[in-house]
């Protein structure tokens, strides 16, 4: 029988926001609603930093247009310790994948991610990702 995904992750990693403006954006999180800056990274010529307040982590990045408006969330990322076996299940279930295979970044933290992202019912991505 397969397995429902959280069989596979232990907890909700993060929420992605594209933003028209990194620094703006960090500086809002940061000194107006008391965030901290978990990590800058680069990704190609762009950046992305991770927004942290309690369990809360926000990846907001620079490099595409921000959609300015209301439900602009881009994504949700689920901690995922084993990617291949999340993959795996997730094909298993007949989830509708954005990703053919399992993608990586290898400049974010210090070894970098490896993840792949499904759409949900409403066109929402979710993420599964391993921090490596």
């Amino acid at each position: 029988m397969n397995k429902p995904m959280n069989a596979f992750t232990t907890d909700l990693q993060h929420s992605g926001m594209v933003a028209r403006d990194l620094d703006e954006t960090i500086a809002f999180y940061t000194e107006k609603l008391g965030f901290e800056v978990a990590g800058i990274f680069h990704n190609g010529g762009n950046r992305c930093a991770f927004l942290r307040y309690g369990h809360l982590t926000i990846e907001t990045w620079e490099g595409e247009p921000a959609p300015m408006t209301t439900g602009a969330i881009n994504h949700w990322a689920f901690d995922t310790p084993d990617i291949e076996a999340a993959f795996e299940n997730a094909k298993k279930l007949g989830l509708n994948f954005k990703d053919a295979e399992i993608q990586h970044i290898d400049s974010f933290w210090d070894h970098g991610i490896r993840y792949f992202n499904v759409y949900g019912p409403n066109g929402e991505t979710i993420e599964f990702c391993q921090i490596v």
